[in-house]
């Protein structure tokens, strides 16, 4: 008995693992003002990255110390390598007041979601 609840257990957690790992391919809209946040590395950003996006980069601290400089009524969306960053940054900006933030996730997932070119 404990050998099946343990074998149904663990099945549910590979699932639930990945379904929150799975990115939305649901289209999403940007206005013509939404502004478009790469926080990865200036490399990853210059490997390739969306025609237009800004380069915030997370890890070096540049993100945080431009946080305070962007206006917080502005609509952003963000995007990373693997949704990880970016999640964080969105976190970021929604504690500092932010009312228009939206998580793209990885840049696969941005480029597909927004049909955005990815550009060098």
């Amino acid at each position: 008995m404990f050998r099946r609840f343990a074998a149904l257990a663990g099945s549910l957690i590979v699932l639930a693992s990945i379904a929150g790992c799975s990115a939305s391919v649901e289209p999403v809209e940007l206005s013509s003002d939404t502004i478009i946040i790469d926080v990865r590395t200036p490399g990853e950003f210059t490997a390739g990255h969306l025609d237009g996006a800004n380069l915030l980069d997370l890890n070096s601290g540049q993100f945080a110390k431009t946080l305070p400089s962007l206006d917080p009524e502005a609509e952003y969306a963000v995007y990373c390598k693997s949704g990880n960053r970016s999640g964080q940054a969105v976190a970021m900006m929604n504690e500092a007041g932010f009312t228009s933030v939206i998580d793209l996730g990885s840049i696969d997932n941005a480029a597909a979601v927004t049909q955005i070119e990815v550009v060098q």
